[in-house]
């Protein structure tokens, strides 16, 4: 399909090809369903959309209905004498972390949260043939401007939050704002019934949201789940009389169960059994992931990109010292975040250590010096800059004491590092995270 596409491109002048390939991609689209029998149909599907939480959202989700299912088999197989079964809800999952269909998942290596049309078709089509019931998808603005959200028939839709990304792809905020709120019409062209609209009512965007002509539209707050409270080494608020507690750190955690237990509740999940899938997650990769390997002092590798996530988890760890390493978003792309996540550094972090992300087709350089000007700009001080990740993750470790924090941020499960002319190379933050600690402690597994 690609190769047509280019051939197409080819021969077709920019401005006609300009206007046809909305239609291409819709036609894709529809193809896609079609011949795979649109099998979202024969699924409980969810969708997950918003700047910030979505692959956290998607894999709370998971693990509730993973619960739920295991419930439903043990107490099956107890009634009828028979030793615990398998889980008898099965899930599917397709996000920025990972692929995932029942028992069998893989790491998501593409580095898209929606690849083409028919792969997201094919990825249902397999989960049907695997015997899930339910299917979990992240779901992305850039997605949706190619149609890739098109017939997918959603029982349900999360609305997160809303903050400037991907500008220069859209053209404006109000554009990105709205190829997010495309998919929020395919739940109301859905088939499907009743229709659950979840959105969080503290985003000003929400409002649109929920007013979709659906069955029922659900707004979620932290601000009625009182008592509740957040820290570096998780939290808990009230949901339905119960008290949720989670082990990952951060009110963006909190909100992002919030989200999960609302449109869980919806579909018949009970109370308790949502507290106990939350309180059994101990890390989700790439998201305020720690890593261990018996320091004494807090690792953390986070996909933090935009400057309210990064502001977010800076705040989540706001009682210890922290040390930071960043790069930026990805080479000609939001530069205009670049000062505003220098500045961000600078006011929350004791040390700085600004080192490449994703350079692209630009100059590396050129890139964190941007990212610099707002740390000089903040306070005067003058960064550090690393440009070779590993040797920036290393000096970071080095300098920590007993008690600080190591934040490692921008790309989080990312498998590479993007370079000129479509290069990539291979990279893990987490993986070098964990041998430089090694390195350091003079261990031999970690």
């Amino acid at each position: 399909m690609q190769k047509l596409k280019t051939v197409l491109e080819k021969i077709i002048p920019a401005k006609l090809m300009e206007r046809l390939l909305p239609l291409y991609h819709l036609s894709l689209a529809y193809m896609g369903a079609v011949f795979y029998r649109h099998p979202a149909r024969k699924l409980l599907v969810i969708g997950v959309t918003g700047t910030k939480g979505k692959s956290s959202t998607t894999e709370m989700l998971n693990a509730i209905f993973e619960e739920d299912g295991r419930l439903q088999a043990n107490q099956q197989s107890s009634w009828l004498g028979l030793p615990p079964q398998p889980a008898g809800r099965t899930t599917a999952v397709l996000n920025s972390i990972r692929i995932k269909i029942g028992s069998k998942s893989e790491p998501n290596l593409m580095r898209m949260t929606m690849p083409g049309r028919f792969f997201i078709q094919k990825f249902l089509f397999d989960a049907v043939q695997a015997g899930c019931s339910v299917a979990i998808l992240e779901m992305t603005s850039q997605g949706a401007a190619q149609h890739r959200h098109r017939f997918i028939d959603l029982d349900a839709l999360i609305f997160t939050n809303l903050a400037p990304e991907h500008i220069e792809s859209h053209g404006s905020y109000e554009a990105y704002s709205d190829a997010k709120f495309e998919i929020g019409h395919e739940l109301v062209r859905s088939q499907k019934r009743p229709r659950i609209m979840v959105a969080n009512a503290d985003d000003k965007e929400s409002s649109r949201y929920l007013i979709l002509p659906v069955e029922s539209a659900l707004p979620f707050t932290l601000s009625a789940c009182a008592p509740w409270s957040a820290s570096e080494s998780g939290g808990h608020f009230n949901f339905d009389g119960l008290d949720i507690a989670i082990n990952v750190p951060g009110e963006f955690s909190l909100k992002n169960a919030l989200a999960a237990a609302t449109v869980a509740q919806a579909f018949g999940i009970h109370s308790q059994t949502i507290q106990k899938a939350l309180g059994k997650i101990r890390t989700i990769p790439g998201r305020a992931e720690k890593i261990e390997a018996g320091q004494n002092f807090t690792v953390v590798v986070d996909y933090a990109h935009t400057p309210d996530s990064l502001e977010a988890l800076y705040k989540a760890y706001g009682t210890l010292r922290k040390i930071c390493v960043l790069g930026a978003t990805g080479g000609g792309r939001d530069t205009w975040k670049r000062p505003v996540m220098g500045a961000l550094a600078d006011k929350y972090c004791e040390s700085v250590i600004l080192t490449n992300e994703d350079p692209y087709d630009e100059k590396p350089r050129a890139i964190v010096d941007d990212v610099a000007k707002g740390v000089s700009m903040a306070s005067g001080r003058v960064p550090e800059i690393i440009m070779d990740r590993r040797e920036a993750i290393r000096s970071a470790i080095s300098r920590a004491r007993a008690g600080d924090a190591v934040l490692i941020t921008g790309k989080g499960t990312d498998p590479c590092i993007c370079i000129a002319n479509g290069k990539q190379i291979p990279w893990s933050d987490p993986r070098v995270a964990r041998e430089e600690l090694k390195a350091m402690l003079g261990t031999n597994d970690v």
